[in-house]
């Protein structure tokens, strides 16, 4: 039911979180009275408290209040009638209200969809994540890294006159050239890699590189040799696509060549740090497989997803960059390192390999949006980007190594690894323990854990393992994370397993 009087307890409800040092307090308000409205707390006629009365309830300037009031007059959530007061508007829900009357009228989708990719495995995370005080998640962010400043000043750049009307149009399936260009000419060189500006796109995130890649070139029977455990969203691109999957065991130099290997005609790895174990692919290894594509006319995805979260990484050049025939597409991200919310990532491939792959993205999407694009150019052109990677280095390693030391007295029990320069560790518990169980107690404690049987085909192999991020957890926060944690291992474990070993 709607409040029924103007007592500043009932409508102060409506604002349980307003900041006064976060967005502007009008957006503030007036987002917290659409939603009001839109899920029907304000029904139709309720009648708003004054604009002095509410300023009075919130403790803020009225003038704030009135201005967000008139913007909802204006969009139609609100009328005013006057000497009378403001009041939710007779139209503000009345799509809401069709829905629910047209409810019973939908049709049964059973049995016409094509495909069910929501039966398939998928990495879950807690969409509020940002509320539990001990997050160890990986592909999340630590507010407190962003840097906001020099954000701003990219964005401000990139909204010149000039600069608008370079991004504002359709590119069709073009990029900003400006972003491209500093992919080619800041980005890439830093890791070895020499492109020109027609064999690398503009991806929405490396996620849709990944997707793009597979759809391009996996067909009905393609067999695909991937990682095993590997990350999961790959094995089920390869299978929407009607690929047939060679599955690589995985040891401490990343994935083990074998005979599935040879029978494959793509291989999608991770040899910077192998998803899930962080593993690093050894020189020699790179070497080899680059030797056993070439030998068998194979093509080779390398999705460098974490390249530049950390700057002590283990220096081995990528695949692409020991690669002299252009067999090998490389995927990367330019938002993780900075905010996974930009959506910002690229692939690296040859002229004719790129050709196809803008008309498959144009089929899609046309093109990301080259506000952002020309935002991360400007970033990337101020020196930003190449500061930021260096405090963010410099931060990350100090998380990892703490958590290095800490693992040895919260959980004495289980086995952790983590490759140079990797943001998280892949751990494996005794027998007995079950990660499930752990992460589900944990969060009831605070703590965020990602369990590991989603990265294998067969859950059951992954059910002591669990994946340990720390770019998303502030450094201040993560010894007494770990120590809950192990009180909640100590609470669940059934069995004791033998002493953990550091690698």
């Amino acid at each position: 039911m709607p409040p029924a009087n103007h007592d500043g307890i009932v409508w102060q409800r409506l604002f349980p979180s307003l900041s006064q040092s976060d967005a502007a307090l009008q957006t503030q308000i007036r987002q917290a009275l659409v939603s009001a409205i839109e899920s029907r707390y304000l029904r139709v006629g309720t009648r708003l408290p004054s604009s002095r009365k509410l300023a009075e309830i919130l403790d803020v300037a009225r003038n704030t209040v009135v201005f967000a009031y008139e913007q909802l007059i204006d969009e139609g959530y609100l009328v005013s009638h006057e000497r009378s007061g403001v009041f939710v508007a007779p139209d503000a829900v009345l799509a809401k209200q069709g829905e629910a009357e047209q409810g019973d009228r939908h049709a049964s989708w059973r049995g016409h969809f094509a495909m069910r990719p929501s039966q398939m495995q998928h990495i879950t995370k807690p969409r509020d994540w940002q509320r539990y005080p001990y997050p160890f998640l990986f592909g999340q962010f630590d507010p407190g890294l962003f840097p906001t400043a020099s954000w701003r000043e990219s964005v401000t750049a990139a909204s010149s006159v000039s600069n608008i009307h370079d991004w504002a149009g359709d590119q069709i399936d073009d990029d900003d050239p400006e972003l491209v260009a500093q992919l080619c000419s800041q980005v890439l060189p830093r890791r070895g890699i020499w492109a020109a500006q027609n064999e690398a796109m503009i991806t929405i995130g490396a996620q849709q590189a990944l997707y793009l890649v597979t759809q391009l070139l996996v067909g009905v029977g393609t067999p695909v040799a991937i990682e095993e455990p590997g990350y999961p969203d790959t094995r089920n691109m390869v299978r929407l696509a009607g690929g047939i999957l060679h599955p690589l065991a995985i040891d401490a130099e990343g994935a083990v060549p074998d005979a599935g290997l040879t029978r494959s005609r793509l291989l999608i790895v991770t040899p910077g740090h192998q998803c899930p174990t962080t593993a690093v692919m050894s020189l020699t290894r790179r070497k080899a497989l680059l030797s056993t594509a070439r030998a068998h006319n194979m093509l080779v995805v390398e999705d460098d997803y974490d390249a530049d979260l950390l700057a002590e990484g283990s220096g081995v050049p990528p695949l692409k960059s020991l690669d002299p025939d252009g067999r090998v597409i490389y995927i990367g991200s330019l938002s993780k390192v900075l905010a996974p919310g930009l959506r910002l990532g690229y692939v690296v491939a040859s002229a004719e390999v790129i050709s196809e792959l803008r008309v498959l993205r144009r089929l899609i999407l046309r093109h990301p949006p080259t506000n952002n694009q020309r935002s991360m150019a400007m970033f990337i052109s101020l020196g930003h980007y190449r500061g930021h990677l260096r405090r963010t280095a410099a931060t990350l390693g100090e998380r990892g190594a703490l958590i290095d030391q800490t693992l040895a007295e919260t959980l004495p029990d289980f086995a952790w690894q983590r490759g140079a320069g990797a943001a998280s560790h892949w751990i494996t518990g005794p027998e007995g323990f079950d990660a499930q169980e752990a992460a589900f107690r944990a969060r009831e404690a605070g703590v965020l854990i990602e369990p590991g049987d989603v990265f294998f085909a067969d859950a059951e192999r992954g059910r002591r393992c669990f994946r340990l991020g720390f770019s998303s957890i502030r450094t201040d926060r993560i010894r007494e994370g770990l120590v809950r944690f192990g009180r909640v291992v100590a609470d669940t474990r059934p069995v004791q397993g033998t002493r953990s070993r550091s690698s």
